[in-house]
């Protein structure tokens, strides 16, 4: 794993249990189990979905259950079907039920992300068009968010303001136009992955093709706009498209032949895939060892 993504799980992890567990009170319910007791659980996947959460669950069992074992049956990025089981855990009684719903809702979210991510992406399948994702992100889980969206099949918009130039209408208009905006852009000796311009007419896609811009988001227009923008750059720049893009529309636009589809709502609109944690009747008569993936 990235090593950045790494600290962000924990952080995101920590936050999570905080927010759940609280301060020195901790878990009262889970507190009613005799203290030496063991268990082991299956997490079990409720509906057909694309997986996504792992790292967040086995940072969870760190955190709480530090000698927690875990086998994951489906890995981030595998589909599978209604009623699968996703991982096996064995550890402390106590710990896997503090544990169980930071876990559950990791992988709800992500994998719903990923899930959605995954049908946009089929949908596409074959036009050469990308689906990206959006900054339309929960906040404090953009990171996650994006490594589900990736999970999906999908790419990755930037990341934040920090590592990337997106010229929109506003700076436009603060700029005094877009080619005063873009060339202030390439004065700035940021470093910046790619500089990108958002126009909403075609005369604005003149505007930024006669200036060199190697990227261009379209901005909610028209199917009949995005085949004359097509027309009109001819492979000069990336083409976006980006603003009412639904899935019934998905297909459509790819179709157009513009690169790249972004679609916030991988991010905001999220629908959670149905996860259950089920102990085993009877305890497990001694602790496991310590936690790993295989």
């Amino acid at each position: 794993m990235d090593p950045q993504l790494a600290i962000q799980v924990g952080d995101d992890v920590w936050r999570a249990l905080r927010e759940d567990v609280g301060g020195s009170g901790g878990d009262l319910t889970a507190a009613l189990v005799p203290a030496g007791q063991t268990a082991r659980a299956r997490i079990v996947c409720r509906e057909a979905a694309v997986i996504c959460g792992q790292p967040w669950v086995m940072e969870t069992l760190r955190q709480v259950v530090p000698a927690a074992e875990a086998r994951w049956m489906v890995l981030d990025g595998e589909r599978c079907a209604p009623g699968a089981t996703i991982v096996e855990i064995s550890g402390s009684a106590r710990g896997l039920l503090t544990a169980e719903r930071t876990c559950l809702n990791f992988l709800q979210t992500l994998s719903g992300v990923a899930t959605r991510t995954a049908r946009y992406v089929d949908a596409v399948a074959g036009t050469g068009a990308a689906i990206l994702d959006t900054r339309k992100t929960i906040p404090g889980l953009r990171a996650a968010q994006k490594y589900a969206v990736r999970c999906g099949g999908g790419r990755n918009h930037r990341m934040g303001l920090h590592d990337a130039i997106l010229i929109k209408e506003n700076h436009i208009a603060a700029c005094g136009g877009l080619a005063a905006a873009y060339a202030a852009a390439l004065r700035s000796g940021s470093a910046a992955t790619f500089i990108q311009v958002e126009v909403e007419t075609l005369g604005q896609l003149a505007e930024a093709l006669a200036a060199g811009v190697p990227m261009v988001l379209l901005d909610n227009m028209t199917i009949d706009q995005i085949r004359e923008a097509v027309r009109m750059a001819a492979g000069r720049c990336s083409l976006e498209v980006s603003g009412g893009v639904t899935f019934e529309r998905l297909r459509e636009l790819a179709e157009t032949g513009v690169d790249r589809i972004s679609a916030g709502t991988l991010v905001k609109d999220v629908q959670a895939i149905d996860f259950s944690m089920r102990f085993n009747a009877a305890p497990v008569e001694h602790a496991p060892g310590p936690a790993v993936v295989s």
